[in-house]
Formats: structure tokens, C-alpha cells, sequence
């Protein structure tokens, strides 16, 4: 049989690999994005460069063919008067050439794959191209050929050293890179810290599931053992008929408690599941209460205990009358419940322009200032060892302390607030408030 403490631990180590998960999907998502954030930023930059590159080399080009056309012009005899327009061109970071249609330069040889390119552009008008030279060089070149009167055809070059210009985009990258580093760790810590937040709900609700199932099963427990150790009792041996007659009857008690302790689990299970209906109409809070009131006398006059009916005002409501009457119910069960006998609970109801409230004071036992916050929690006892030594958190229905958390749903699902204010000793003073009439609408659901 596994122990408590392997299952925490177990759920632990889930919860610890699943936070992982979490925090790895996110760094791998940003991660990814970062990577195609990167790739389209390089592609782009890449493009604007070489079109911005290809662009000055048309424009050098163009500069060369311009010069070389005035010097054609200004020349006297001929081509051989022709001035050399290369060394009178002088653009930064570009390499120009003049050849021929054959791909001869009017200077220095050119390399093999230059008058390649003065042959092809002289074919086709004008020719780009990429050359590597070497293993750290990239060339990129434009040729364009161009007519002169006094020289024929000749093509135009013009030559940048692409690696050396990308040089340039590398503080830009490494900029990138870093940021990219320091996105991904603080994606990472951030991952981590929202995974341990969304799963902080899983591990309140897997302990509210667990105290929950572990409180039920011990309200289940009591009434069952009580009615199993009567019965075997009184089969241990003959009774007379009244003994067996009182037997019986604390078997039906313990059964009641437990009917009543079911049917609470059962709403507050529909309360959660979104199953319960509600069929709001309009309905008068004081008629309800004044009709639970005289309901709750009997309970009252049977403990001794006065149930004071005061300040009755005409409150219309918007609400689901059964569940208000149950709300009622509740309270005055509590109230009547832990009030000693002689003692006084009293009950209003006052409307109010925008606001219509119900109020259950009594004289009881009141409750400690520390257990304040929790009285609306399910089989919330005010004491770890499950005795009811706080019994002003509990309720009518078996002691089981649900009816409270029945009180705060009904209140919820109506728009409404519930406040608790007490002192030991002195009582309790419960205060309900729900919108009145004229500030909610007329629907049903």
C-alpha cells in the first residue's frame, strides 16, 4: 500500500517535471522564434546589401562610361588619343576596369574570369556576377557595355570585395546574438516562474480534492460507525421491543444526518459542475425570510432559545426562491444551533435604493478572530485534531460544516455578499446583501 508521504512526493516530482516541460516549451517556442526572427533578419539584410551593393556598382559603372565618353569626345586622332578614363575614376572601396568586346583590357591583363564577364556583357548589354577568390575573398562584379564613337564597343567594370564590406554587419550580428542569449535566459527564468505559477492551481486544487475526500470519508465514517454499533449491540443479545424501538430510532438519526450530509455534497457538486439550475423571478426577500423564520420557531423553541423577527422592510428581489429560503435556513440554523437557551437571535431585512440585505445576529458562543477566514470553507474545523471545539463554524446539517459553503455559493450565484463578523463569547452577526430589484435583470438561467 503506497504511503501519503510517496504519493506528496510523487505528485511533487510530477509537478517538478512538469514545470520542466512547461519551461523547456517556452524556451524552445522563443527560442524558434528568435531562430526565424534571425533568419529573416539576416535574409533581409542580406538582400538590402546586395541590392544596395549591385546599385553602386551601376552606378560606378555608369560614372566610368560617362568620363569615358568625355575623354572619347575631347580626343583627338582617334582611339589612340583616347585618355584612360580608370585612372581618372576614382570611387572608394570599388575596383574599375575598360575592356574590349574580346574582354582585352587597356591596361594590365585582366583575369580570366573579368574577361569572361566583359565577353558576356558585351553579348547581352550588361552581366552581375559573384566570383570567389581564394577562400576569404568574395567578389561581386557588374559589367555593362557601352558604345563611343571614336573606340567602338567597350564594357565598363566595375568590382567590390563583398567579404570586406560584410565585415561591417558583423558588430550588428554579434550585437543580435548577444541579445538573442540573454532573451533566452531570461525567457528561461521567466518560463520557470510561470510554470511554478500555473501549476501553483493544480497543487491547490489536488489538496483541496484530498482534504475534501478525506473530510468527506470522515463525516461518512461517523454516522456509519454510530449505526453500525448500535445494531450490533442490540444483536448481541434478545431486547425487549422498546429497546430495540430506541435503537432503531438512533439508527434513523445517524441515517438522516447522513441523507442530509449527501445532499449537501450533492449540490455543492452540481455547484461546481455548473449543473444546478437557477430560476430567478421576482420574489420578496422579507416574505422568504419571515416564511423560514417561522420555519426555524420549532427548532428554536425547542432549545429554549428566542427567535426575534425585527425591521421587516419590503425587499423585491431578483433570485431563485428556494435557494434564498435555503440561504435563510442555514443561517438560522447556525444561529439557533450555538446560541445558549434564553438567548436571543434576531433577524432583519432592510431595503436600500440600490441594495437589499438580510441580517442573522445571535448571542451564541461566537467565533475565534483566526478561524474568521475560513468559516466559509468545506468541513473547515477549527481545530487539526477534527473535534468540535469550534462548533460555531459548523452547521445543522450533521455538524458537517458545508452549510456555510452552500450560504457563500447561493449568495455568488445571486450577485450577492456574505460578511461574518463575531466575538467569543458575545455572538455571531451575519450579513447578507444582494442587488435589489431595480439593478439587476429580468432573465432567467
Amino acid at each position: 500500500m503506497t504511503k501519503p508521504g510517496a504519493r506528496r512526493t510523487t505528485l511533487s516530482q510530477s509537478l517538478g517535471r512538469l514545470r520542466l516541460q512547461l519551461t523547456a516549451w517556452y524556451v524552445g517556442t522563443f527560442f524558434a522564434i528568435l531562430a526565424l526572427l534571425g533568419i529573416g533578419m539576416f535574409a533581409s539584410i542580406t538582400w538590402r546589401f546586395d541590392s544596395e551593393l549591385d546599385a553602386s556598382l551601376r552606378e560606378a559603372t555608369r560614372e566610368l562610361i560617362r568620363v569615358a565618353r568625355l575623354r572619347d569626345t575631347s580626343a583627338v586622332g582617334g582611339a589612340g588619343a583616347l585618355f584612360d578614363p580608370v585612372r581618372d575614376v576614382r570611387i572608394p572601396e570599388r575596383v574599375l576596369y575598360l575592356a574590349d568586346t574580346l574582354g582585352n583590357g587597356d591596361g594590365p591583363p585582366l583575369d580570366e574570369w573579368l574577361r569572361e564577364l566583359a565577353r558576356n556583357a558585351a553579348r547581352r548589354g550588361q552581366v552581375n556576377t559573384v566570383h570567389r577568390a581564394g577562400s576569404e575573398r568574395l567578389l561581386r562584379a557588374h559589367a555593362q557595355a557601352f558604345g563611343l564613337p571614336n573606340a567602338g564597343t567597350r564594357v565598363a567594370i566595375a568590382v567590390a570585395d563583398e567579404i570586406e564590406l560584410e565585415d561591417r554587419y558583423a558588430s550588428l550580428i554579434a550585437a543580435f546574438g548577444a541579445a538573442a542569449i540573454a532573451a533566452v535566459v531570461l525567457v528561461a527564468v521567466g518560463g520557470w516562474l510561470l510554470a511554478r505559477k500555473s501549476t501553483r492551481p493544480v497543487e491547490e486544487a489536488v489538496a483541496h480534492m484530498r482534504r475534501f475526500m478525506a473530510d468527506a470519508a470522515h463525516e461518512f465514517r461517523t454516522p456509519l460507525a454510530v449505526a453500525r454499533a448500535r445494531a450490533e449491540v442490540a444483536l448481541q443479545r434478545p431486547r425487549a421491543p422498546q429497546e430495540y424501538e430506541e435503537v432503531l430510532r438512533g439508527i434513523e438519526r445517524e441515517t438522516t444526518r447522513l441523507g442530509r450530509l449527501v445532499e449537501d455534497l450533492l449540490i455543492l457538486a452540481r455547484a461546481d459542475a455548473g449543473e444546478r439550475p437557477i430560476e430567478r423571478q421576482r420574489v420578496f426577500l422579507d416574505d422568504i425570510a419571515l416564511d423560514a423564520a417561522e420555519a426555524a420557531r420549532a427548532i428554536a423553541d425547542r432549545k429554549c432559545v428566542r427567535l426575534e423577527v425585527s425591521d421587516f422592510e419590503e425587499a423585491p428581489v431578483h433570485a431563485d426562491p428556494g435557494l434564498l429560503r435555503q440561504l435563510v435556513m442555514i443561517l438560522l440554523d447556525n444561529a439557533i444551533k450555538f446560541t445558549p437557551p434564553s438567548r436571543l437571535v434576531r433577524v432583519q431585512v432592510i431595503s436600500g435604493p440600490t441594495r437589499v440585505g438580510l441580517t442573522v445576529a445571535d448571542e451564541g458562543t461566537g467565533i475565534q478572530r483566526e478561524h474568521l477566514p475560513h468559516v466559509f470553507e468545506r468541513f473547515y474545523r477549527g481545530d487539526p485534531s477534527r473535534t468540535r471545539v469550534d462548533a460555531a463554524v459548523n452547521d445543522l446539517s450533521g455538524g458537517a460544516g458545508l452549510g456555510l459553503s452552500i450560504a457563500q455559493w447561493i449568495v455568488d450565484e445571486h450577485g450577492g455578499t456574505i460578511a461574518i463578523e463575531s466575538e467569543p463569547g458575545t455572538g455571531t452577526r451575519v450579513s447578507v446583501q444582494f442587488p435589489a430589484m431595480a439593478n439587476v435583470p429580468m432573465s432567467s438561467s
